[in-house]
């Protein structure tokens, strides 16, 4: 998606320059914005593919930002953080967020999560079912999108990787290891841990008692597995 639009969010105009003059560069067309406030009516306004997102907004906050466009659309955001604690970093994942960079950053870096969450997001797999259905859930590969009773599940980029890496294989065991490069790619250094808070979240989002899982399952010292899948 070289002719993706990007909105890049960040009160410091000099790495809105830095960050627009890469992209430009990279094809893609770029808007921009320098508070929470701004940020969200463009999204609304002129609906990104992607949005770059800095945490320390005024207005409204990063975090805020992330929640009000996440309760909208499943549109991908990548956080920019000055906040290097592992908390923080899962305290994004948590709000929706499908991936973070830490501040300082290599422009060649986030260039690189961009297109690997724009694959994400538009990458068809062509084999296997159209579609498979799990309870009253049905995942369609095809439109890119989950339904529950013929209503559309507000999935994040990221937790529909998840979700058709575990669903396209039921019953195998993926470890977190595994499941962090399907969902972020074989050169993802992130932490084991940022799966945890997707499934958190994923869960939530489709099991009838995500408290007691019946579809996404853990699986005990390794990761997790997917059970009771139809094929359509």
């Amino acid at each position: 998606m070289a002719d993706a639009k990007i909105l890049v969010v960040d009160d410091d105009k000099k790495i809105v320059e830095l960050v627009t003059l890469y992209l430009k560069k990279d094809g893609y067309h770029v808007l921009t914005a320098y508070d929470g406030q701004q940020a969200i009516e463009l999204a609304r306004r002129k609906q990104p593919d992607l949005v770059v997102l800095d945490l320390m907004l005024p207005q409204v906050d990063g975090m805020d930002v992330c929640r009000i466009l996440r309760a909208e659309s499943p549109l991908p955001i990548i956080m920019l953080t000055g906040r290097s604690t592992d908390d923080d970093k899962l305290a994004g994942l948590d709000l929706g967020a499908d991936d973070y960079v830490t501040k300082p950053f290599n422009p060649r870096e986030l260039l690189a999560r961009i297109r690997a969450v724009l694959r994400r997001t538009s990458g068809k797999d062509e084999s296997g079912p159209s579609e498979v259905r799990f309870g009253d859930m049905v995942m369609d590969f095809v439109r890119h999108e989950v339904r529950a009773n013929e209503q559309v599940v507000n999935l994040t980029p990221t937790e529909f990787r998840l979700l058709e890496t575990l669903v396209k294989e039921p019953g195998r065991a993926f470890s977190r290891l595994d499941l962090l490069e399907q969902a972020f790619g074989y050169d993802y250094e992130g932490l084991e841990r940022t799966i945890d808070v997707h499934i958190m979240n994923l869960r939530k989002k489709i099991e009838p008692e995500p408290g007691h899982p019946r579809y996404v399952v853990t699986v005990p010292g390794l990761g997790y597995r997917f059970e009771g899948a139809d094929a359509a």
